[in-house]
């Protein structure tokens, strides 16, 4: 029954670790499955006990009132617990003082406070809060029950507390079988390029996804428009799809439960090419952007435009929501027009110009709200915390030509004409970026985006006509997609189908790309 008699063999292939650990962690994840049975079987046939014997000390203590054995016990840990004795021996303390407040020895709780308690390093307000207590006569953990019953459920309460502060080998931590399960998991879905499910990994065998995971055959072709697509983005929720295009028009596409899509409305108005287009963050509304043109507010339900900002002159380049769905900001090639916030009425709500604003290249909300992204000068990304108008500058060596904002609003990648992408976090913590190679780019504008599972891939377009997809962590693409005939200008991952892209040509048509079968 003694653990001593394993503690010394080791198991596994490389004899990494210890045999009696091992079926410890095992025992306490039985018991904590509700196998007690089974658990205590294994206790007694291994003589491995899930309680070590120091912790069945103290919780022999500690059930049974005995403060004085709980102060010897903790006090004997010091090397093992360091610092936690402290708040260890105020929990076991405070107990003592206010049972015996409770049974009216004021003289004992007294001597426990001044000699105990207060010779203890400890926050200065806790020793305070609990004097106050004790001397009001007062008692709000016990609540005023002085039962069997009572005392004891707050000892099992105490013990609970202790057991938070109690380092192994007394105690091992809650689930630490599932902790060990999970951190391979998490291995092997880290190490793993191609993985873009959320499926239950099974653990009957090592982990490895292939690269029918992510979308690399056409599915559709989309041929709405009549010239050069220039922009495609998929809505928050996933279904539809707006793309914009040289000849003057946007259009939204359902998509449908079968992953066809089907074209909703086409928007006109538009007097030039249609440059960009973004969804507003509960999907109801859709902005696009005139090619230094006017700004246009389109209802996504009935396909109307509800309100145009600005005018000929106006030169907008780009525009991004915030995420109340109400207010945007915009951008423009024009230093003298700068970033212009509006609400959809077409209220300016906030400005940034001036005489030594630059023209913006593009822009970005993140999706928390809390930083504006803008591209200015084509080198310079400028990050603005919009509550403390805190500023960070990033500079690059080569132009930019886009930008793109993860889900979870801490990284950004841009384009480079030096046919890189770079990917940034929004904090300003890195001194350098993550760079990314491979696709072709050197004159035109080419977007990329996250996308897939949990923002695990990027994608771009190239100016060879094809479509590269990168798992963030790698640096080398790992799929290249043909179909396209032209440059492919850019691309959009599904935020809800994390196995559906779509790309946008110069070739006049959108594709449509999912696994393979």
């Amino acid at each position: 029954m003694m653990e001593s008699n394993h503690s010394e063999v080791l198991i596994g292939s490389k004899a990494l670790f210890k045999k009696h650990e091992f079926v410890r962690i095992i025992v306490q994840c039985l018991y904590s499955l509700g196998y007690s049975k089974s658990a205590s079987c294994l206790e007694v046939e291994s003589g491995v006990l899930f309680k070590s014997k120091e912790f069945q000390l103290l919780e022999s203590h500690v059930l049974n009132g005995n403060w004085d054995g709980c102060i010897g016990f903790l006090n004997s840990m010091r090397d093992i617990m360091g610092e936690a004795v402290e708040s260890a021996l105020f929990l076991v303390l405070r107990q003592c003082l206010m049972e015996y407040i409770k049974h009216g020895e004021v003289t004992l709780a007294l001597d426990v406070l001044r000699k105990r308690v207060s010779a203890l390093h400890l926050d200065r307000y806790k020793v305070h809060s609990l004097a106050n207590s004790m001397l009001s006569l007062k008692d709000t953990e016990i609540g005023g029950a002085v039962d069997g019953d009572a005392v004891r459920d707050l000892r099992r309460k105490l013990l609970t507390d202790l057991e938070k502060l109690l380092p192994p080998p007394i105690l091992i931590p809650d689930g630490r079988l599932e902790h060990l399960v999970e951190t391979t998991v998490t291995a092997w879905v880290d190490s793993c390029l191609y993985h873009n499910s959320s499926n239950p990994i099974s653990l009957y065998e090592d982990h490895r996804c292939g690269r029918d995971q992510i979308p690399t055959t056409t599915t559709q072709v989309l041929t709405g428009h009549r010239n050069e697509v220039w922009f495609v983005q998929f809505s928050n929720n996933g279904e539809y799809l707006a793309s914009s295009s040289y000849d003057c028009t946007a259009i939204i596409w359902k998509v449908q439960e079968d992953g066809k899509l089907t074209l909703k409305h086409t928007l006109f108005g538009h007097q030039s090419a249609v440059s960009f287009v973004a969804w507003s963050p509960d999907d109801t509304k859709l902005l696009t952007c005139g090619n230094k043109e006017v700004l246009k507010l389109w209802d996504v339900e009935t396909g109307t435009c509800k309100h145009t900002f600005g005018n000929q002159g106006f030169v907008v380049s780009s525009c991004a929501w915030f995420p109340n769905s109400k207010q945007f900001v915009c951008g423009s090639f024009d230093p003298e027009k700068g970033i212009c916030m509006w609400d959809c009425e077409g209220n300016e709500m906030r400005s940034w110009r001036g005489m030594r604003m630059p023209k913006v290249v593009d822009i970005a909300v993140t999706p928390d709200g809390e930083y504006l992204i803008s591209i200015f000068l084509d080198k310079e990304i400028r990050i603005l915390h919009l509550r403390t108008n805190a500023e960070c500058v990033i500079s690059e060596e080569h132009p930019i030509t886009s930008i793109s904002v993860s889900g979870d609003s801490k990284f950004f990648i841009v384009n480079l004409n030096s046919q890189e992408i770079h990917m940034w976090d929004v904090a300003g913590k890195w001194d350098k970026p993550l760079r990314y190679t491979g696709h072709k780019q050197c004159q035109y504008v080419i977007r990329s985006c996250f996308g897939g599972l949990d923002s695990a891939f990027i994608a771009s377009g190239s100016e060879n006509s094809q479509v590269y997809i990168w798992n963030s962590g790698s640096p080398r693409p790992i799929e290249v997609l043909s179909g396209h005939s032209l440059t492919v200008n850019c691309v959009s991952w599904n935020p809800r189908r994390p196995q559906m892209l779509a790309s946008a040509s110069d070739d006049h048509t959108i594709r449509i790309w999912g696994p393979s079968l």
